[in-house]
């Protein structure tokens, strides 16, 4: 065998056996340094030294201070879920409920023995106080109550109705998982601006700050109404029955508000998605996207397991309450619609709308994560991409299908358009029920004539 091979062979069998490797082509892509100086490249390598990378490539060499304000600018950026849900969470632990804290750093935490926590518990103990007063004349009310069975319901309802103050230490109790849903969201938000190149832009602070201030306003305007069109009602109830309707209304506007992040989110991504393939080498980037992709699924099934007691409480006690307010105004139609029955009818209108907002909020952020994903990546064309490009796509459908995106209640149910269809299902049952023993009832008037007829007999 000889050793001797002229170049033309030399090259000739090295291109012959040597194997194939793809080589991912990146196109206006800049590195992109994270929080320690560490200098990411598009393909995912990491480089250490930052300044002799820079020099070697002709970019000018990163000083620490360059490197320190750059940080601090990065920080400030990876809060936009928060700022944009801070009006809510400043409600939420005005009344009690949410017992966060703002740390130095910019990080949220729960902290047992902190100012917000203290504040939240005096504040849960004052209205614990005044609803008791309130619970003891209600119950008293109910005990002389000779009338109609209806009656009786309609004035179970008020009792009914300061249930939800159990949310405040329900939410105590959830406040630790909240917060790790709000930090995986912080973390959500670096690695997609180390995947994209730019912040996660949501624009849902006017949102928050509309829900913060209207939701109050409405709320109390309805115990009003309820106080001027009530008998029993006193001017003195109205306070403690406007927290509590605030508290729930305002939970539903937190979920809201968590709903419509991912939603959001997820439309981000998918568009982000289609624009990076095509003007970036697909293989490593679908890679990427379908991480960021597991990331926010992850999130949207945090986002029902953070609170699963108190909106499994919630849902539960707006189930009751719609009830018993249709109840209350069915029954009365035989009598004719008086002014007593507008508060009846607010309550079980606002009731339904809020039953119907969880559901429907959760079933559209559901299908932005998942499904409407899906139908971006079914509608991506694979012909030009090479089979590293098409296998991570495969993985990626795959990734959708076995990870779940609903969002569920800690195992007890998925929140979804198909709960309100049960729920309201139910409803209907227990509604023809109560009216079924209401007509098997005789009043009191036939029943004294039937007394006097027997007597007579």
């Amino acid at each position: 065998m000889s050793l001797f091979f002229n170049s033309e062979t030399m090259r000739f069998e090295g291109t012959m056996h040597e194997p194939k490797r793809n080589r991912n082509v990146f196109l206006d892509v800049k590195p992109i340094p994270d929080d320690n100086g560490t200098i990411v490249s598009p393909g995912g390598q990491i480089r250490r030294n930052a300044t002799v990378f820079n020099n070697r490539v002709g970019f000018p060499p990163v000083t620490p201070k360059e490197a320190f304000v750059n940080t601090t600018a990065t920080t400030s950026q990876t809060n936009m879920v928060y700022e944009s849900s801070k009006p809510i969470y400043l409600v939420l632990r005005a009344i009690g409920v949410f017992p966060y804290t703002r740390l130095a750093s910019g990080e949220t935490a729960f902290i047992l023995a902190s100012p917000s926590m203290v504040y939240c518990v005096m504040f849960f103990l004052l209205l614990t106080v005044y609803i008791a007063f309130i619970l003891l004349n209600r119950i008293e009310i109910v005990r002389t109550l000779e009338g109609r069975f209806e009656e009786s319901v309609i004035a179970y309802l008020f009792i009914v109705n300061i249930l939800p103050i159990l949310i405040i230490p329900l939410m105590w109790y959830e406040t630790r998982k909240v917060v790790s849903v709000v930090k995986g969201w912080v973390d959500f938000e670096t690695v997609y601006r180390k995947t994209s190149g730019r912040a996660l832009e949501l624009k849902l602070r006017t949102k928050a700050q509309v829900v913060a201030i209207l939701l109050p306003i409405l709320c109390s305007l309805s115990v009003a109404i309820t106080h001027a069109t009530m008998v029993d009602f006193k001017l003195l109830q109205v306070i403690p029955y406007c927290v509590l309707d605030t508290i729930t209304y305002m939970m539903g506007g937190y979920w809201y508000l968590a709903c419509e992040t991912l939603s959001i989110t997820a439309k981000i991504l998918a568009e982000d998605f289609q624009r990076a393939l095509r003007h970036v080498g697909p293989a490593a980037k679908v890679s990427e996207y379908r991480s960021l992709w597991l990331r926010l699924s992850k999130l949207a099934r945090d986002t029902g397991f953070s609170t699963c007691y108190t909106f499994t409480f919630i849902c539960l006690y707006l189930f009751f309450i719609i009830t018993l307010s249709i109840y209350g105004l069915m029954s009365q139609i035989s009598d004719g619609f008086g002014v007593k029955d507008i508060g009846l009818a607010v309550t079980a209108f606002c009731s339904v709308g809020l039953l119907f907002y969880i559901c429907d909020e959760a079933h559209y952020a559901s299908f932005n994560v998942r499904t409407n994903f899906q139908k971006k990546l079914l509608m991506v064309e694979l012909s030009w991409m090479n089979t590293d490009a098409q296998t991570e796509i495969n993985m990626f459908l795959r990734a959708t299908e076995m990870n779940p995106s609903s969002i569920n209640l800690g195992g007890f149910f998925d929140v979804n358009r198909t709960l309100f269809k049960s729920l309201l299902a139910t409803m209907v049952t227990y509604l023809v029920v109560l009216l079924q023993f209401q007509i098997s009832i005789p009043d009191e008037p036939s029943a004294m004539l039937m007394h006097s007829n027997s007597s007579h007999s």
